[in-house]
């Protein structure tokens, strides 16, 4: 991941002396531009007079100067481009020497062998799919796998594209009426979607100067359901009607024109959507991958540590990992128990219990600290009978 971060900017870096350099080249030629057209303004104003053509000659050879060293410029700049173009490649080159490691060695073998879990990795990849608005490509996927979507799985992601290909537009009509219709739901959820929806709508107003004041004030009336939880923010909105003449960008309110909030509108359609659809706000394919890939150079690590002590029996053992992998807080989805004695995380097989004391160890923990029927908490002097201990769910 951070060789592709490295790509990612040294791509910045060029991308930013690429914009920089045609910025500089078009002011300079513009430049030029103007002085070529004052100097041939003078060649025809002095007609076929030749009282100042001595002048007009050094004037014309300073011209002539100035061109050359300006292609010169450019074309050197140009050239000092190039080097960091290939320092792209070089990085895209680490990167891919990590894609050529042989991989496979950390996954299992017969992991995809089983019809049901090909079936849930092409059912993921469809949904995937779907969420992106490629729908046409994830027709063909199920066509050519034989995944079978139903159509009530299929309307939510239809719909959800819909108004978000709307919203990238700056059409907020559909995604308006979809809000009233889900009001009550979205705000048993505690959203602020329809209200900045209207507040966006009311701005877009405000774009179009003085001729749209009536209906801005009219419009208004949509944000009386809101009066009490976004009181200030209406406000703002209504203050900035004072200065709708002379132009909102040149007022106090002009923050409210902000580009970033149509990006931030789709954001939040995209999270309160996903929430009353009982969807992740992320598709299972995109974690998976994010966390594979921080995970993958880890496990090679350990997997080559492992050859190199002659560990055979470990890595064999693939339905659960040999060491911990921190993936950090936005990969985590559930609680977890790690047991304090064998410092281990809790699993099915191997679930945490409740003592009645009420300290919690795991279940493997518990069978080797009971000693002819009975069981001494580690923790406290209690001695207790282990069937007495509770299984528990985090």
């Amino acid at each position: 991941m951070e060789q592709c971060a490295c790509v990612e900017r040294e791509l910045e870096k060029v991308l930013h002396r690429f914009v920089t350099y045609g910025h500089q080249s078009e002011e300079r030629l513009d430049e030029l531009l103007r002085n070529v057209c004052e100097l041939r303004s003078q060649l025809v104003s002095y007609g076929g007079q030749c009282a100042d053509a001595s002048a007009l000659s050094q004037t014309m050879t300073q011209c002539c100067k100035e061109i050359k060293e300006t292609v010169q410029g450019l074309a050197s700049r140009h050239k000092d481009i190039h080097g960091s173009v290939s320092k792209v490649g070089k990085a895209i080159d680490r990167v891919r020497e990590n894609f050529d490691a042989e991989v496979s060695a950390v996954v299992a073998e017969t992991v995809w062998d089983t019809p049901e879990r090909q079936k849930y990795l092409s059912e993921t990849v469809v949904e995937h799919l779907y969420r992106q608005g490629m729908l046409s490509v994830a027709e063909d996927l199920c066509q050519e796998s034989g995944v079978v979507i139903d159509m009530s799985m299929k309307q939510p992601f239809l719909e959800l594209n819909r108004i978000l290909e709307a919203l990238r537009m700056q059409d907020l009509r559909p995604a308006l009426e979809w809000a009233v219709t889900n009001r009550q739901r979205l705000l048993d959820l505690n959203s602020t979607l329809e209200f900045k929806l209207h507040r966006l709508y009311f701005i877009s107003l405000l774009n179009g100067g003085i001729t749209n004041q009536l209906e801005a004030l009219k419009y208004a009336r949509h944000f009386q359901p809101f009066a009490a939880q976004h009181q200030r923010d209406i406000q703002i909105l209504m203050g900035s009607l004072v200065y709708l003449r002379h132009g909102i960008e040149n007022s106090p309110y002009r923050s409210l024109l902000e580009p970033n909030q149509w990006a931030e509108i789709c954001n939040i359609f995209t999270r309160d959507a996903c929430a009353l659809l009982g969807l992740s706000v992320e598709s299972p394919l995109s974690v998976s991958f994010a966390s594979g890939c921080m995970a993958l150079p880890v496990l090679m690590n350990i997997k080559q540590v492992i050859e190199q002590r002659q560990c055979s029996g470990v890595w064999t053992h693939k339905d659960e990992l040999p060491i911990e992998i921190d993936l950090g807080k936005k990969c985590w989805y559930h609680s977890v128990f790690a047991c304090p004695i064998l410092r281990q995380q809790t699993s099915e097989s191997n679930p945490p219990m409740k003592l009645i004391c009420g300290h919690v160890i795991s279940r493997d923990a518990l069978n080797k600290l009971t000693n002819a029927g009975k069981l001494k908490c580690p923790y406290c002097p209690m001695e207790q009978n282990p069937s007495d201990a509770k299984q528990i769910y985090f």
